[in-house]
């Protein structure tokens, strides 16, 4: 009998299959509309996975009625499938059981390159979200990049129109007025209604859709278009938008590109995943499942010790005066003046560990006027009751939004007179007159704190923390390069945590106990690891900015799902030297300006050299506030980009919130997934991982 493999892609308003056999010609296709059934039931509370009275039922008499028209009797006789789409879910292999699981990404590459084998660019847009893909030729590994959380540049925005002008979607090329120059907005798929109703009964029903068909391409290529800068070629148009030429019309305009529409072009993605899976199950008993797992999760004394120093810091009752800082400013001065000091960013994300928490300061910023286009930590200081303090110190770099709340909670607490904020150049790094303006305003803001809290700076005391300091650097140097040169000896949803760069206890002899203590650890699982996994055999990702302090199951699917460790974590890069206690002020501000975060071209430097030294050959951005974070926005991603590809390492940027949980983008996966499978193809020879 001749091998059959099956391909499914289940999409967020559509189901596709595909039947692809030995030869690679395609057998059988299926391209259907989904709804959820009648009964209003996810999955049955029976046994029965046929009977259709659920959604998975309904999905598994899809997939046998798809099969029996296709001329085979049961899914048995299927050699191999594999599945992609954003509705797959834990559950589905209980009704449908499959051999792999792939990212769309990889589906609509292997469908794209089944037909076009030298194609280098590739756009596939769905109902639910675009997606554009490109091979770099430099890195020899298809980049990508996914549309975010809206809908405006994916099929539902058609769907919007279509219904507005009771038009049916697939009618729609052949009812455009292609010269129509009627413009309206596409910001939006569920606003979209309000430009429909604004000119539908005022011209004709052609222009109104093409005119809604280039705002389309247009909103597409805003969301992934990126990725085609100056490329110049073929572009293969996939996905069910790909059955509106109109659309493709307009594309091929704006990009000045050849548009290719493929004959299957709607289920590009299930004859993908049937061509993945005739190579799955040509490779599946010679995968090596164990290569790239992260090491076990250890009870680490260290953390221990970090936590309990957290705890007095932020949760203790201590006499002494508080002061407010945010995460850039010295704590060495802070300690060695004898005040209290409460990082607020660092507050809020302990605040994330409770949503309800979080919900409820989130409806008290909404009172006083805080929208969400407020950082998700601002709003979460201003909807929360914080200790009262004496003095409260910024830095007007990176954060200018931080700087203008924390002068606004100054002003609500009734200590605006105390505020103190560090004018901190924005570019130049460690030139002399950057640091002797640092010195300066450090010398400035001691002043300052002394006048609001009446206590006075010892410079003793002062000497004191810099040599503590000093120690503290030296052990988490030695950290640092004991996971350089190592296999990954802990995990990054753990080690990010440390987040030494921000730390409130340098210039304390705790930090000094928890690095020397984190480095025995370390020395001690180094001695064990080094014996069994190979520096080389393993994906070495770094993990840029910060994670979700909500959860860390995102790190974890990294790690242990995709099986590609993070062996290190920019918040814990330490970039500068040693102070001189001789000299404080301006060994404070030379630190000051070597973190990284002050200068992104500094950061972006440091980012380069410091990941050739770890050997990494992944990079993943988690983009807080979907490029409105200063520390993660448009301007700084482009350069990283553009240098990480000198280097050879591709970038993947994760949009998400540190503290929200309620805009993360469903997509999140699905990129993590495309990324590692990319890079396993690069590394290993294929998506599924190493060979044993």
């Amino acid at each position: 009998m001749e091998k059959l493999y099956l391909g499914i892609d289940i999409g967020s308003t559509t189901f596709k299959a595909a039947l692809v056999r030995e030869n690679g010609r395609v057998h059988q296709t299926l391209y259907q509309r989904t709804r959820p059934v009648d009964t209003g039931r996810v999955r049955c509370s029976g046994v029965c996975s046929r009977c259709g009275a659920c959604n998975f039922g309904q999905l598994r008499q899809t997939v046998d009625k798809f099969l029996a028209d296709s001329g085979i009797r049961s899914l048995e006789e299927v050699t191999c499938t594999v599945v992609t789409g954003s509705q797959i879910v834990a559950d589905t292999s209980d009704f449908l059981p499959y051999d792999f699981r792939v990212s769309e990404v990889s589906a609509h590459v292997a469908g794209a390159r089944h037909f076009y084998p030298d194609c280098k660019a590739i756009l596939d847009v769905g109902g639910q979200d675009s997606k554009a893909m490109v091979f770099n030729d430099n890195m020899k590994i298809w980049n990508y990049k996914m549309s975010g959380i809206c809908a405006a540049g994916t099929g539902a925005f058609l769907d919007s129109v279509a219904g507005k002008l009771g038009v049916p979607v697939e009618n729609m090329a052949d009812r455009a007025n292609y010269d129509s120059n009627l413009e309206f907005s596409s910001v939006c798929a569920v606003l979209s209604a309000t430009s429909i109703n604004k000119f539908k009964n005022r011209f004709p029903l052609g222009d109104i859709i093409g005119g809604a068909c280039r705002a389309q391409a247009r909103t597409i290529m805003s969301g992934v278009g990126q990725l085609f800068l100056n490329y110049r070629g073929d572009i293969v148009f996939q996905g069910g938008v790909a059955y509106n030429r109109a659309v493709a019309y307009y594309l091929r305009l704006i990009t000045g590109n050849n548009i290719i529409t493929p004959e299957f072009n709607g289920v590009m993605g299930a004859i993908g995943a049937a061509c993945l899976a005739r190579q799955f199950s040509e490779l599946k008993g010679k995968l090596d499942k164990t290569i790239g797992l992260p090491p076990p999760e250890r009870k680490l004394e260290s953390v221990g010790l970090r936590a309990k120093a957290t705890r007095a810091d932020f949760l203790g009752r201590g006499k002494s005066k508080l002061v407010w800082r945010n995460l850039f400013f010295p704590s060495e001065l802070l300690n060695a003046i004898g005040v209290r000091s409460l990082t607020l960013e660092t507050y809020a994300a302990l605040m994330a560990r409770s949503q309800r928490k979080v919900r409820s300061a989130f409806d008290q910023a909404a009172c006083k006027g805080f929208s969400a286009e407020t950082c998700s930590f601002l709003r979460v200081l201003e909807g929360v009751d914080l200790p009262q303090a004496s003095a409260v110190i910024s830095t007007s770099q990176p954060c200018q939004q931080g700087e203008r709340i924390f002068r606004d909670l100054a002003r609500s607490y009734g200590i605006e007179e105390h505020y103190i904020s560090l004018h901190t150049p924005a570019e130049g790094g460690l030139c002399d007159s950057n640091v002797e303006h640092m010195a300066e305003e450090l010398n400035r803001s001691v002043h300052a704190i002394e006048r609001a809290t009446g206590l006075k700076l010892d410079m003793g005391r002062l000497a004191e923390a810099c040599v503590l300091s000093n120690e503290a650097r030296k052990y988490s140097v030695l950290c640092n390069e004991l996971r350089y040169q190592s296999p990954p000896l802990i995990r990054g949803g753990q080690a990010i945590y440390f987040a030494n760069i921000f730390s409130q206890l340098w210039g304390r002899r705790e930090l000094v106990d928890i690095q020397k203590k984190l480095y025995e650890e370390l020395q001690e699982i180094r001695e064990e690891r080094i014996k069994s996994v190979d520096i080389s055999s393993t994906h070495r990702l770094l993990w840029l900015h910060l994670p979700p302090f909500y959860d860390s199951s995102l790190l974890d699917y990294v790690e242990i799902n995709c099986r590609a460790p993070i062996v290190f974590e920019e918040v814990n890069f330490i970039g500068w030297g040693d102070l001189d206690p001789d000299d404080p002020f301006r060994s404070l501000a030379r630190k000051l300006l070597t973190t990284g975060f002050l200068d992104p071209a500094l950061r972006v430097r440091s980012i380069v050299e410091e990941g050739r030294k770890i050997g990494i050959n992944g990079c993943i951005l988690y983009n807080h506030g979907f490029g409105r974070c200063s520390m993660s926005d448009s301007s700084f991603a482009k350069h990283l980009r553009e240098e990480l590809n000198k280097a050879g390492v591709p970038l993947l940027m994760l949009d998400g919130d540190c503290v929200d949980t309620t805009i993360d983008p469903c997509s999140t996966e699905t990129k993590i997934s495309a990324y590692v499978e990319a890079l396993n193809e690069k590394k290993y020879g294929n998506i599924f991982g190493p060979l044993a």
